[in-house]
């Protein structure tokens, strides 16, 4: 189930709201949310729920330890039995085919087990460590009830894909939170926003995607990449760039909204990452909540910037190699994060600041060109494909320049390009800005503002809704990461 199907939007969801709102007490409250969540974590794998329920369990005694232990290497013995649970099973379930795989390319090896991953395991294992290390640093007390502790993993708001919500965001808020009739409306108007991006722009995006570059799931997807025309790998590579970007975002938007409907307010994951001065300011923007949980449990540990030039180098291709792996089992992820370390370094050594000092032109078309490559590294799990797509954003595959269907389908297209691009930047909601500003001033403006604040959810709603009817392309991107 996804928060852009109509049975989460006109079934499941506001079924959740209702009894939510009726639960006589928060604790009442906690338990309605609780049962809702492991229902729809259920509803992709009833069997994974076992295991989403054991590894919150193993956590839970873990911390408690932790939390009254004395001695340091004690503390250290849990944290490092609690994390290694984590990450073995983590492993286990995303990367041991992948292992297997590649030894039986290599040598032959007859058996590869076919392990399917369960959803959002990749987002609750990080919260469950930050969790751990947080009780460990003294930052968060442990949590003495088990099932306020699950309910903070499996949330369904975030469970799935995020954002990654560290239990010192929500820890007051999950047994102390009230009803604010500001948070109801902001989350519903949060909440719309990310349907729309979703349903109205990300879905097409990617069907355009697939027009321009090849189906990801189509048979034989090198022979297609070898006959693309030049100019529809760079537009294929455009729409996914969109694409990416306006359906996590979404995802996030939509989780962001429903947290903020009930109290919960979960920390932004985007701040228009497209808009970025640089390489290292877009990462200060993209999917925050995974920058930083790198930053604050890897890198930092790990000696950040205070060890000597060689040493920060290390660390830096550390976590980019685990950034880049932990997006999913496939050497293109990991070609994905050592790019952008590479990208980083000459950025930061090289580079020393240029890029934010070209013209503002120049600088869009360095930044969007380093960005747009990386989603083109991204997307092609298969190596062969992706070689044959960077060879043929140049022409080297003896494809040409255009065709006539690449022509067509982008003059058919070209206002709904120029639509996605406005939405993947603040300029709406600078002109909602300026709205309310002049609100302030003038009582006509104020009545249109509040005109816009009340129908516009409704709009937004009606126009996914319409879109969502029929359309069979309706996937969250994250959930397989």
């Amino acid at each position: 189930m996804v928060f852009s199907s109509l049975l989460f939007l006109y079934a499941f969801f506001p079924l959740n709201i209702l009894c939510y709102r009726f639960a006589p007490s928060l604790k009442a409250k906690n338990w309605v949310m609780l049962v809702f969540s492991l229902i729809f974590y259920a509803w992709a794998g009833p069997v994974y729920v076992l295991l989403l329920v054991g590894m919150t369990y193993v956590d839970y005694i873990a911390a408690m330890w932790i939390d009254r232990s004395k001695r340091v290497s004690e503390r250290k013995r849990w944290l490092f039995r609690g994390c290694a649970i984590n990450l073995g099973l983590l492993c286990i379930f995303k990367y041991l085919t992948f292992l297997f795989q590649n030894f039986h390319n290599w040598f032959g090896f007859p058996w590869v087990p076919k392990i399917a991953l369960p959803i959002g395991i990749s987002f609750y294992t990080f919260q469950l460590i930050s969790y751990m290390v947080d009780v460990y640093r003294e930052q968060v007390p442990a949590q003495r009830d088990f099932k306020v502790l699950l309910l903070y993993i499996s949330l369904f708001h975030q469970c799935i894909a995020g954002p990654i919500v560290r239990y010192e965001t929500i820890e007051q808020e999950l047994t102390g939170r009230k009803f604010r009739r500001s948070d109801m409306a902001g989350g519903i108007r949060r909440f719309t926003i990310g349907l729309a991006k979703k349903a109205l722009f990300a879905n097409y995006c990617g069907t355009m995607a697939n027009s321009f570059l090849v189906d990801t799931g189509a048979a034989d997807q090198l022979t297609v990449i070898l006959n693309k025309p030049a100019l529809s790998i760079w537009l294929g590579t455009v729409f996914y760039t969109l694409q990416i970007y306006l359906d996590f975002s979404a995802y996030s938007d939509m989780a962001i909204g429903m947290g903020q409907m009930i109290g919960f307010h979960y920390d932004e994951n985007f701040n228009y990452p497209y808009c970025a001065s640089s390489i290292r300011d877009f990462w200060r923007r993209w999917h925050m909540s995974l920058s930083s949980f790198f930053r604050d449990y890897v890198y930092i540990p790990l000696g950040g910037n205070r060890r000597s030039l060689p040493r920060v180098i290390l660390n830096t291709f550390i976590v980019w190699a685990l950034t880049g792996f932990w997006h999913g089992a496939s050497w293109n992820y990991v070609l994905w994060g050592l790019y952008y370390f590479v990208a980083l370094m000459i950025e930061r050594y090289i580079l020393r600041g240029l890029p934010e000092k070209l013209p503002k032109w120049a600088n869009r078309v360095y930044v969007l060109g380093i960005i747009g490559f990386g989603w083109l590294l991204f997307r092609c799990e298969d190596l062969a494909v992706l070689q044959a797509a960077v060879r043929g954003l140049f022409g080297l595959n003896g494809n040409g320049f255009t065709s006539y269907e690449t022509n067509t389908l982008l003059f058919s297209n070209l206002f709904f390009l120029i639509a996605a691009c406005v939405a993947c930047t603040p300029w709406l909601m600078n002109q909602g800005e300026k709205l309310a500003l002049r609100a302030e001033r003038k009582k006509g403006a104020m009545r249109l503002q509040q005109l816009v604040q009340v129908f516009s959810p409704m709009v937004l709603m009606l126009l996914s809704t319409a879109a969502l009817v029929g359309d069979s392309y309706n996937p969250f991107l994250y959930f397989r990461f």
